[in-house]
């Protein structure tokens, strides 16, 4: 017992020396010893400025008032590091045997600059030179670079500036950072806390070899970003100069919050695309900021996507794709779900008539690319089509989507459309179909399901308006029909031919053709024709595709009546498309029928008035003299008469 007293006498003995000792050592000399390892360790000069004092708690070393690492001699103005406190821990038991070793940096609201270059230099990467810095590239020297570690490195509420070549510098406030680093040649994990727009980005990140990561050497990564809306993990591979390849995981359960808490404001999202999002896949991202993404399958909310894309990040993202798809829905994109209606505006559909709510074109503007898409099928809201190969186009918010293969209501289509938000909303485009089914076709595209039959379809088109309701009324364009076999449904020819009774009953036709000019939303037609078995009709008129009306007028005729004249009787449709009034125009009935009769009529009636004329007038006809010519001379020889009179 008395071994033990005398041993533990001697460890606390041992430990009142060493504390006494250490508050001996005066407090700027272990500064500069520790500045001049710093300077050392990184290559950069270092100074430590302000009032210098001791610490015990919470970091055994010194803490400065001021503490400043340089850049690199290549950088712009600006220490990589400034801040007006710090401290600076070192190792204990080094420091009693008279060595100083730091182990821990603290630094409260510094300034960090970060620098790179196109030629891969870059500022956060140090070498022993005798105070330069520099990078080991083709074009710089060849050094070997001395083990840089510092056990721990916690920065709070910094501000952080990142300038790369030939990109928008990066400003960053409130940053909070830690390093753990225990073992120089083993991994580090490092944690940040961001505030890009407000609201605060976790950052997780395990790096294998941290050593030779910091020397620019590729080293294992897991890395994970935690926002408001979800979260990115990715386990891979990753180099300083801003290189990472690996498994990609995003859960986001909100993308529209997650998006703005990266800083990419406002983001409003179409149902099923993206409003919240499952994805994985094999991404590789460069230096130059390329982006990759390999055996991609992501769930948008809605919709199921595989393929593979490429993205280059700049100002306005440039996107690459192929997509796969089953079902997939975009009816989303027609709905009108961006921006607010203009004051005293309703946003609701007139009755009857087109949406008026205001169409959010805005992301057209924030990315450029191309995009191929194969689908099963394709809801678009209006239109239902089904096997589908598209390609998209987007330059400058000019969005051009050609139909290269489109199979729809039993025909194919193909063909394009163009969405232009470079000075206002603008839409267009132009389509051919082959073997359209036109009942379903009509039905999906303006609601009437009177006609059936297999058409031929030539359309171009252009409109220009925030709504759907403004396009439609200013609808500009060509248009051709041509069916085949169908039937008109609410009208009865036979019936209608027989006792003028046009409600309800089906025509059926063997052929019918037409072409239509639009201007201003209203389409025109003159040359409708109509083969029936025992009829054949004529139509023309209009059709206000704004307001949505009919103002047109079908002439049937019977072929079989009326001797070898046949008869017609034409037929007024008009009103809304919706519920129009259908009923003959007896009085064109009775011109077009009876035109003949009346002729004969008129000239029986002329002769007899004539003859009449001509005997109390005592007149005399030549040969081709008509009345009037001769009742003229007949008064030119009275008053010839008359006037010699005077002369007798």
């Amino acid at each position: 017992m008395r071994w033990i007293l005398r041993i533990g006498g001697a460890l606390v003995l041992a430990a009142l020396l060493g504390l006494v000792g250490l508050l001996l050592i005066p407090a700027d000399r272990i500064a500069a010893i520790a500045g001049d390892q710093l300077r050392r360790l990184t290559g950069r000069e270092v100074t430590i400025s302000g009032d210098v004092q001791l610490t015990l708690w919470p970091v055994l070393g010194v803490s400065a008032g001021g503490l400043e690492v340089g850049n690199a001699d290549w950088a712009g103005e600006g220490a990589m590091l400034s801040t007006g406190s710090a401290a600076i821990g070192v190792d204990l038991v080094a420091l009693l045997g008279g060595e100083i070793r730091i182990t821990e940096v603290r630094a409260e609201s510094p300034t960090i600059r970060l620098e790179s270059r196109s030629d891969g230099r870059a500022s956060w990467r140090f070498t022993d030179a005798g105070g330069e810095a520099a990078i080991a590239t083709e074009t710089g020297p060849a050094r070997a670079p001395r083990p840089f570690s510092i056990a721990r490195l916690e920065i709070t509420d910094a501000t952080l500036i990142y300038l790369a070549e030939g990109a928008a510098p990066v400003r960053q406030e409130g940053v909070d950072l830690t390093l753990d680093w225990p073992e120089p040649s083993g991994p580090a994990r490092l944690a940040a806390r961001l505030r890009p727009a407000g609201e605060v980005l976790s950052v997780a990140a395990e790096v294998g070899q941290f050593d030779r990561f910091l020397g620019g050497a590729v080293s294992p990564l897991a890395l994970e970003l935690e926002a408001p809306g979800g979260r990115a993990r990715l386990t891979g591979r990753g180099a300083l100069e801003g290189a990472l390849a690996g498994d990609l995981e995003l859960d986001l359960a909100r993308t529209e919050s997650f998006l703005a808490a990266l800083g990419a404001g406002p983001v409003a999202l179409p149902r099923g695309l993206g409003r919240t999002l499952d994805l994985t896949g094999q991404l590789t991202l460069t230096p130059d900021r390329r982006l990759s993404l390999r055996e991609m399958e992501a769930e948008l909310g809605g919709n199921s996507l595989r393929g593979a894309l490429d993205l280059r990040l700049a100002a306005v993202p440039q996107i690459t794709a192929e997509l796969r798809a089953g079902a997939l829905d975009l009816s989303g994109l027609t709905e009108g779900a961006g921006g607010p209606a203009p004051s005293g505006a309703s946003t609701a559909p007139a009755p009857g008539g087109w949406p008026r709510a205001t169409i959010d074109a805005s992301a057209l503007n924030r990315f450029g690319g191309q995009v191929s898409l194969r689908a099963e099928s394709l809801d678009l809201g209006a239109l239902t089509l089904g096997a589908t190969r598209l390609l998209a186009t987007n330059e400058r918010a000019r969005l051009v989507l050609a139909l290269e293969e489109v199979r729809a209501y039993d025909g194919r289509l193909v063909g394009e459309f163009v969405m232009n938000n470079r000075a206002g909303l603008s839409v267009g485009g132009r389509l051919q179909g082959t073997g359209l089914a036109l009942n379903p076709l009509l039905r999906d595209l303006a609601g009437i399901d009177r006609f059936t039959g297999d058409a031929a379809l030539n359309l171009s088109f252009l409109g220009v308006g925030q709504s759907v309701d403004a396009i439609m009324k200013s609808l500009s364009g060509e248009a051709s029909l041509a069916l085949g076999r169908g039937s008109i449904e609410g009208i009865d020819l036979d019936r209608l031919l027989g006792n003028f009774d046009v409600a309800g009953g089906t025509t059926v036709f063997d052929s019918a053709s037409a072409s239509f000019a639009v201007s201003e939303g209203v389409a025109r037609n003159e040359d409708l024709t109509m083969l029936l078995p025992n009829f054949e009709a004529t139509g023309a008129g209009t059709v206000d595709l704004g307001r949505r009306l009919l103002d047109y007028t079908f002439t049937p005729k019977a072929l079989r009546l009326n001797g070898a004249r046949g008869l017609a009787v034409p037929v007024r449709i008009t009103g809304p498309w919706e519920d129009p009034k259908v009923r003959p125009d007896l009085e064109a009935a009775l011109d077009l029928n009876l035109k003949e009769e009346r002729q004969r009529a008129e000239e029986r009636v002329k002769q007899k008035l004539e003859e009449k004329l001509a005997e109390e007038l005592d007149l005399v006809r030549q040969p081709d003299q008509s009345v009037e010519e001769a009742v003229k001379e007949k008064l030119e020889q009275e008053l010839t008469k008359e006037l010699l009179k005077i002369f007798d």
